[in-house]
C-alpha cells in the first residue's frame, strides 16, 4: 500500500494532470464491481485512541505503503510534460459525489490487473483506481511480481527506468523493517499484509489523451499472526496519477502521494492478529469501477 515529488510514497505535496476523452459530462464518481472474490483486512491487537500520536508501527507502516514514491522522484515526469500540464484543451474539473454510472468498467485484464479501459473520463478514473490497487499490494514485494505490475500499469516509455529505481527501493533493509526476511519473503507463521483500498475519485485536469486524477485511498499494512512485532495499521493517503492513452489504454506517466484526508478513528473493537491473518487468506479484490 504507495516523500517530496515521488509516486506511490509519502509526503508528497503535489501532483496533477490531464486526461480523459472530448467529450465529458455528469458527475465523477465511483462504484464498486464485483470480480474475484472478496476483499478484506483489519489489525490486531489493542486498539487505539482516535487520532492517537503515530508509534514506531505506524511510521513503518506509512514508509511501506510510500516507499515507492523514491522511485518516483528519481523519474521525473516521466516523458514529455503532456500529462502535467493539460494540453491547449485542457480543462478543470470540479469535484463530485461517489455514486455508481452504469457503464461497464473494463473490456479484459492484463495478467491480474484490469485493462481496456474507456478512452474517457470515466475510464481513467477506473484505470486509476485499479492501479492503486495493484501498485499498493504486498506482490510489489516479490520482484518478479513487481514487474509485472509495472508493465501493466505505466506507459512504456517509462517501465525501464522505473523497474531500475524501484529494485533499489525494495531493499533488504526496507524488507527487514516491515518485518519480512531480507530476500522478500514472509516470515514462517505470519501473514505479509499490504492493501489499498479505494474510497472515491476526482478527475483534476483531462484533455483527449491525458487526465489526471486523485484516488482518496486507506491502506492497511503490517505483519498479521502470533508473535508480530509489527501489526496490522490502518493509514489514509491520497495518490495523484498522471495518466496518458497509450496502447489503446490508460497508462500512467507519473505519479504522487499526499497524506489524508484522515478521518477520526471508530470505536470498533480490534480484531486478533490470527481473525486478521485469517481474513487476509479468505478475502479477495475487487475491480474498482467509476
Amino acid at each position: 500500500m504507495s516523500l517530496g515529488d515521488d509516486g506511490y510514497g509519502g509526503d508528497s505535496r503535489s501532483g496533477r494532470t490531464d486526461d480523459g476523452y472530448s467529450t465529458l459530462g455528469g458527475t465523477r464518481q465511483t462504484r464498486t464491481r464485483f470480480a474475484d472474490g472478496t476483499s478484506g483486512d483489519g489489525y490486531g491487537s489493542n486498539r487505539r485512541p482516535a487520532r492517537s500520536s503515530r508509534s514506531l508501527t505506524m511510521v513503518v507502516g506509512v514508509v511501506v505503503l510510500l516507499v515507492a514514491a523514491i522511485a518516483f522522484a528519481n523519474m521525473g515526469g516521466g516523458g514529455d510534460d503532456s500529462g502535467s500540464s493539460g494540453g491547449s484543451g485542457g480543462s478543470k474539473a470540479g469535484a463530485a459525489p461517489t455514486a455508481a454510472t452504469g457503464t461497464k468498467p473494463v473490456t479484459g485484464k492484463n495478467g491480474t490487473i484490469a485493462s481496456g479501459f474507456a478512452h474517457n473520463e470515466q475510464g481513467a478514473q477506473s484505470a486509476a483506481t485499479n492501479y492503486a490497487v495493484a501498485l499498493g499490494s504486498a506482490e510489489m514485494f516479490n520482484a518478479t511480481a513487481r514487474r509485472g505490475i509495472l508493465q501493466a500499469t505505466h506507459d512504456p516509455a517509462v517501465v525501464e527506468r522505473l523497474q531500475t529505481d524501484m529494485d533499489k527501493a525494495y531493499s533488504a533493509s526496507l524488507f527487514k523493517n516491515v518485518g519480512l526476511n531480507e530476500d522478500g519473503s514472509t516470515p514462517s507463521g505470519l501473514t505479509f499484509v499490504s492493501r489499498t483500498v479505494p474510497v472515491g475519485t476526482k478527475v483534476v485536469k483531462q484533455s483527449d489523451d491525458t487526465a489526471t486524477v486523485e484516488v482518496w485511498c486507506t491502506g492497511l499494512v503490517g505483519m498479521a499472526g502470533q508473535g508480530s512485532t509489527k501489526p496490522v495499521t490502518e493509514t489514509w493517503f491520497t495518490i495523484t496519477e498522471n495518466l496518458k492513452w497509450v496502447q489503446n489504454d490508460w497508462k500512467i506517466e507519473s505519479s504522487n502521494q499526499t497524506e489524508g484526508p484522515t478521518p477520526v478513528t471508530g470505536d470498533n473493537r480490534a480484531s486478533t492478529a490470527d481473525d486478521i491473518a485469517g481474513a487476509v487468506e479468505e478475502y479477495g479484490g475487487f475491480t474498482y469501477a467509476r
